[in-house]
């Protein structure tokens, strides 16, 4: 790993219609438009989308390493994340997340130690870390049978 601090860079270009086209160093670009919320067509990412992904996949890949560095055996792990946007004052933002994460071990890996590593996952990502609204983790761990 790299010493910090790490900059990321991304580019945004628009036309007066149409979509947005995300790019990055290196990445497929990606197209995006409003959410059907706010007039979208509501079939493409949209920044609420792509902010509560990146929720996800933070989460995910923060728990990848400390289950490695753990040693802790699992097969699959799978999280959905809601945001609410919602208006405070006089500005909309984001004011809560839930992330429902299920994970699932092998027969014979202890489930709790699965749970509290899920809740270090919460604790340790970087993302979420970054947010205002509140962050709750409803995590569950299925053992194979």
């Amino acid at each position: 790993m790299q010493s910090f601090p790490h900059t990321y860079h991304a580019r945004a270009l628009a036309n007066p219609q149409g979509n947005v086209t995300l790019s990055g160093d290196g990445l497929a670009p990606i197209a995006s438009a409003p959410p059907a919320e706010f007039g979208g067509p509501g079939d493409q990412w949209s920044p609420e989308t792509l902010l509560v992904a990146a929720i996800a996949d933070c989460f995910l890949l923060t728990f990848r390493a400390i289950a490695e560095a753990s040693k802790f055996e699992w097969s699959a792990l799978e999280c959905a994340v809601s945001g609410q946007l919602d208006r405070v004052e006089r500005n909309v933002s984001f004011t809560a997340f839930e992330l429902r994460a299920t994970l699932d071990v092998p027969a014979g890996v202890d489930p709790v130690r699965g749970e509290k590593l899920m809740e270090k996952a919460k604790a340790n990502c970087f993302v979420t870390n970054s947010l205002k609204g509140a962050v709750e983790l409803v995590a569950e761990v299925t053992v194979a049978a």
